[in-house]
């Protein structure tokens, strides 16, 4: 009876097809980040592909505070944003992750599908249902209401990365500091922290990036005085092309790759403890 592992046609009918789709999904990917990239460094006056001739005005004129008075503030905010999400994600994914590793794991199963429902509901959906819910209760769009809805819908991000993290940490640890004497806020400060750390960094990251780079929640929950940097750069568009776009999509490439690199620096220690 034959073996159809002697048989080399289906492994290199495999090797085409994961090879082949693979390189494709990978161009798919990087593509419009080198085609955004080539246009930030255009030297004509209007956002084109190919791109005319190699210049930095675009960056320059994206630097000059008087030009560029309106993106700076929209990035501004941006950036605030951002980092209260970044703070409200902590204050509620970390407690929530500690309580989760002491419950039973039918509890869990049944209540960490809720913690993770804004994942799953599209964020256009929730913004629109958030702005109508704070209306009726007498709230109006503001930068507090957007950083609620920012942690609401990427706070999971954050549970999710400090949770991976807890499920690989050993009880004992705290149960022997504990039996040593600590309290528990010192067992929660120099035990349970410190080996979440690697998770919280990465939620952190997540979530920072995610807040940043959002525009559904952004634009039904801040008020007109908020001009977020997404926004800013659909109406650029919208107005008159402006190259000023792919400069900015060019710094937060360039910063989305530095922190990759920072997080893969920070964390790949612990990821080699046993």
């Amino acid at each position: 009876m034959p073996n159809h592992r002697d048989n080399p046609i289906p492994a290199v009918l495999y090797k085409i097809f994961v090879y082949g789709f693979g390189t494709l999904c990978v161009i798919y990917l990087v593509a419009p980040i080198v085609i955004a990239l080539m246009m930030s460094f255009t030297s004509g006056q209007t956002l084109k592909y190919p791109p005319q001739g190699f210049s930095l005005r675009w960056y320059e004129a994206l630097l000059d505070p008087v030009r560029s008075g309106t993106e700076h503030i929209a990035a501004w905010n941006s950036l605030k944003i951002a980092g209260w999400a970044v703070f409200g994600s902590l204050l509620f994914a970390v407690p929530a992750t500690i309580g989760m590793t002491r419950m039973k794991r039918r509890s869990v199963n049944a209540i960490e599908p809720l913690l993770l429902a804004p994942l799953v509901l599209p964020s256009l959906v929730y913004g629109l249902a958030a702005l109508i819910v704070a209306n009726f209760i007498g709230f109006q769009p503001s930068l507090g209401l957007t950083v609620i809805g920012h942690v609401v819908v990427f706070g999971p991000l954050m549970y999710r990365a400090v949770s991976v993290v807890a499920q690989g940490m050993n009880p004992s640890l705290a149960e022997a500091s504990t039996t040593m004497g600590a309290s528990w806020f010192m067992t929660l400060r120099r035990v349970t922290l410190p080996l979440l750390t690697p998770g919280i960094l990465a939620g952190a990251f997540l979530v920072f990036i995610q807040s940043l780079d959002n525009v559904t929640v952004s634009l039904f929950l801040a008020d007109a005085r908020t001009t977020v940097l997404p926004l800013r750069m659909f109406a650029l568009i919208e107005e008159s092309l402006d190259p000023r776009v792919a400069a900015i999509a060019g710094i937060l490439i360039a910063v989305t790759l530095l922190g990759l690199l920072v997080a893969r620096r920070v964390l790949s220690p612990a990821r080699q403890q046993p």
